[in-house]
């Protein structure tokens, strides 16, 4: 499935948030993909956020791929999750203006994993929880050159997705994150941090999740 990319800009908390819209056309959900670290060189063309993307394409969700604050067109400036969790909410309110009411799915990859940590949060606080949360390679703990993330509580149901040889986020930081919340994490023997010839087994995890 090669769906044509459209780039939206809306406005945000601190500006413009340039975002990549891929629709399969009569969608039946929303998926919301945060990328990694923008200090990093993280951005919305991150292969894993990519393969995150096709995957909620094939599972006809419209996936919405936005910049971080400082990354591409998005303007502003980092805010270490804080006015990043504010901009994802404004990029939902408006994908559901464009989509209509449909279901969310939350999605991420490290930094922009952390994130989605707290838009579900602040989703179910607001009394409209997401469907679902997809969270690889997890910003939990202390992060080598980053610093300490407190990771949200999310529900049992989330798919956590990590990689057993992960040298950015060790994984014994996400099950640390984990194991009070009796949260299964799903370990990808010989994945590193970016699933390097590993993204395909991203896909079949989430597209097997799903259709059960």
């Amino acid at each position: 499935m090669r769906l044509h990319a459209e780039q939206l800009l809306i406005d945000g908390p601190a500006g413009k948030i340039d975002i990549t819209v891929e629709n399969p056309g009569a969608p039946r959900g929303i998926a919301l993909i945060g990328h990694p670290h923008p200090l990093f060189g993280g951005g919305n063309t991150n292969k894993v956020v990519q393969t995150l993307a096709r995957t909620f394409n094939h599972l006809d969700y419209v996936a919405l791929r936005p910049n971080f604050r400082g990354i591409g067109l998005s303007e502003g400036t980092h805010d270490d999750g804080r006015g990043e969790t504010e901009d994802l909410l404004a990029v939902l309110a408006e994908a559901k203006c464009r989509y209509g009411n449909l279901p969310i799915a939350l999605a991420g990859f490290s930094f922009g994993a952390y994130v989605q940590t707290r838009v579900a949060e602040a989703l179910l606080e607001a009394g409209h929880p997401a469907q679902r949360l997809v969270l690889v390679g997890t910003a939990s703990g202390f992060v080598e050159g980053a610093r300490r993330y407190h990771t949200k509580a999310v529900p049992g149901d989330t798919i956590v997705i990590h990689g057993s040889e992960d040298t950015t986020v060790p994984l014994a930081n996400v099950i640390e994150w984990a194991k009070p919340l009796e949260l299964p994490v799903i370990v990808v023997p010989g994945a590193d941090h970016f699933f390097h010839r590993r993204l395909h087994v991203i896909r079949e995890i989430v597209s097997r999740a799903w259709r059960h």
